[in-house]
């Protein structure tokens, strides 16, 4: 059976219903969603998406609540930013 993953990955299940560019917007953000990351904790990047801006670190079991797909999201990076100005 064919699959439609062979350019596209995961994003074959839409099929010829979405665009090119849709689906590699989606892709994107599906597999930085999947990255591991380093806890604000203890800094082992073990860190995964448990469910929409749910993130649990594997090392020290800390979780945390952060944006849907990146456990960072636009504005508290942009605050971090502007605090780390001000020092």
């Amino acid at each position: 059976m064919y699959s439609h993953t062979r350019k596209v990955g995961s994003l074959g299940r839409y099929g010829p219903r979405l665009g090119r560019k849709v689906r590699e917007e989606i892709k994107k953000v599906e597999d930085d969603a999947l990255k591991n990351r380093a806890c604000p904790t203890c800094g082992s990047a073990r860190v995964k998406r448990q469910f929409a801006g749910s993130w649990k670190c594997a090392t020290c079991s800390a979780v945390f609540t952060a944006g849907a797909f990146t456990p960072k999201t636009r504005k508290s990076t942009a605050s971090a930013d502007e605090s780390a100005k001000e020092k």
